[in-house]
């Protein structure tokens, strides 16, 4: 497409004006018909020019980031290489993937010297988590008069991954990443703590726990003896995911789908840092993704590639597909974290009854996101009769979810019932205490 510039607007414009002379002085009609048709004819010339390099292969290169992160702008590099002899001039808009914002947004204009590369840095911020492609670039590139552009589409495909935000994450980590690396040798060091791997006997001391008192080499010896226990340094945590309806409300402006997501990447991220296998589970109506449980950097990259691309659901959650599909695949004991929420007995019962069929092979815990403006709801002071018969439902909703709730503690199953905002540090919390106490 061929646009003409403010400059050709500019000069037809001044050239109009001169109309009117010719009414006065019809010799001088002849002269303006004749310079209008010098100014078109210098348009067409310069807009001919201006189609070499075409648009469509235009010679430009995209340096991006693997990877982006929510909450964390990142310099993406345009490498543009003008191939003639003469100077160009561009306007660039970039049709960008939805989870990202340019920082500076609006039309970029370019000058390149002849035959040299430019590089142009461009901030782009990730709005939310997930995956999305695009990349069309809509440039123009104006003549060698300045007369003219020539508009065009050049495809410069890019593939963005938006990951969950990993700053709190990797703020947290130092701590724990700095003991292990005081920890690090060139041989393995066993500590001595409530493990359920055993190491030695030793002579029982008051302030030892009783239970860890073995009789018969107390009667051998004649003395009091204790056994103590190594801590197991590699375990498996299973995390599991509901994305159905349950947690596709929004609190706040933000779906409590994603307060799940953050707090699972915080426990992955916790588990990788003790060293402990840790797989995910995402299910809705059908199961949505799958990653085996492995230790290490592998396991928070595959675990961080399927947290980008979640989405809720609007329908129910099938949790006896999603418990049988996790029953088949996993048959080591595991602290099975469970990120869903309830309404009432009834309405969760699948999710009760099978929760608790985890016992005894495995140590659920369930992770249950609580709705604040539900609770203020349920204790505000009513001013009117609508008001009134809100508050009223509102307790009767709460008291149906703490009665199911009670049903989950009463069948073995871990209950942490928290607000969206405080789950990660919760979830984090509560498995560090595990781990102490060797539940898992």
């Amino acid at each position: 497409m061929m646009l003409p510039s403010r400059r050709w607007y500019a000069i037809a414009a001044g050239l109009a004006m001169l109309a009117p002379f010719a009414l006065r002085w019809p010799e001088a009609a002849d002269v303006l018909v004749f310079a209008d048709m010098l100014w078109v004819l210098a348009f067409v010339i310069d807009a001919w020019r201006s189609t070499d390099p075409a648009v469509a292969n235009f010679p430009v290169r995209r340096e991006a980031p693997a990877a982006f992160s929510v909450g964390r702008p990142l310099p993406v590099t345009y490498h543009w290489t003008n191939p003639l002899p003469r100077a160009l001039t561009l306007r660039v808009r970039e049709v960008v993937p939805s989870p990202l914002e340019a920082v500076a947004p609006g039309e970029r204009r370019l000058r390149l010297s002849p035959g040299t590369e430019l590089a142009e840095a461009q901030v782009f911020s990730p709005v939310r988590r997930g995956k999305a492609q695009g990349g069309q670039l809509h440039i123009r590139i104006g003549g060698p008069w300045g007369l003219a552009w020539h508009q065009g589409k050049r495809e410069l495909p890019w593939d963005v991954t938006v990951y969950p935000s990993l700053k709190t994450a990797a703020l947290q980590a130092l701590p724990a990443a700095a003991q292990r690396r005081r920890e690090a040798g060139f041989r393995n060091l066993r500590r001595i703590g409530e493990g359920r791997i055993f190491e030695s006997l030793k002579e029982w001391v008051p302030g030892d726990e009783p239970r860890a008192i073995d009789w018969k080499a107390t009667a051998r010896r004649g003395k009091l003896m204790s056994r103590q226990y190594e801590d197991e340094r590699r375990q498996n945590v299973m995390v599991v995911i509901d994305a159905g309806r349950l947690l596709t409300a929004e609190i706040d402006g933000r779906a409590r789908l994603d307060a799940a997501i953050d707090a699972a990447l915080e426990l992955t991220q916790s588990a990788v840092l003790h060293d402990d296998n840790v797989g995910l589970l995402v299910f809705a109506d059908e199961v949505l993704h799958y990653v085996a449980p492995s230790r290490g950097r592998r396991a928070l990259r595959q675990v961080l590639d399927a947290l980008a691309s979640v989405e809720g659901r609007l329908v129910e959650p099938n949790y006896p597909a999603a418990f049988a599909y996790l029953a088949a695949r996993n048959r080591k004991r595991a602290l099975t974290v469970l990120f869903t929420d309830v309404i009432d007995r009834t309405a969760s019962d699948a999710f009760v009854a099978l929760a608790g069929s985890l016992r005894p092979r495995h140590l659920p815990l369930a992770v249950t996101l609580r709705d604040p403006a539900l609770e203020r709801l349920a204790t505000a002071r009513p001013a009117s009769i609508d008001d009134a018969f809100q508050r009223a439902a509102a307790e009767e909703l709460l008291e149906a979810r703490e009665a199911a709730l009670s049903e989950l503690r009463s069948g073995g199953v871990l209950v942490l019932d928290v607000l969206p905002d405080g789950a990660a540090r919760a979830v984090v919390a509560q498995y560090e205490r595990l781990k102490r106490r060797a539940m898992v």
